[in-house]
């Protein structure tokens, strides 16, 4: 039986939230100490990196993280201490929003149906190779 995920984003106003992406960005930033790093690790472009980022330190007072600009001594980028915050902060209220999810809907997971089983993708075989 599989229990139940959920994924949520907090709205912080109209215009501002962080969701799960963000917070990934974030946490692969803060273990690899650059932005071009976090978007090649999470498969994502650098520029859209660039602009959850963005979205990020101007959904906020303070920023989430600070950049600087590569070259010769390299670049970079670090989290700010309120960043580490929020994603504490984030990390926290999901594991208990999955704690309560598994209890509420228990008895519910039990009657999901089985994924379905995938099957070993079948090789390719080119004119070629014959």
């Amino acid at each position: 039986m599989s229990m139940p995920t959920v994924r949520f984003r907090i709205d912080f106003n109209r215009d501002e939230a962080i969701g799960p992406g963000k917070i990934a960005l974030l946490e692969r930033i803060a273990s690899s100490g650059s932005l071009s790093q976090a978007a090649r690790d999470l498969k994502m472009s650098y520029r859209r990196a660039w602009q959850l980022l963005e979205s990020a330190n101007t959904a906020f007072l303070e920023r989430v993280a600070m950049t600087s600009k590569g070259g010769r001594g390299g670049g970079g980028a670090q989290l700010t201490q309120f960043g580490r915050d929020l994603i504490s902060s984030y990390r926290a209220f999901e594991e208990d929003v999955q704690a309560r999810a598994a209890r509420h809907f228990l008895s519910i997971a039990r009657q999901a149906r089985k994924p379905p089983r995938r099957r070993p993708a079948s090789p390719i075989i080119r004119m070629n190779d014959r």
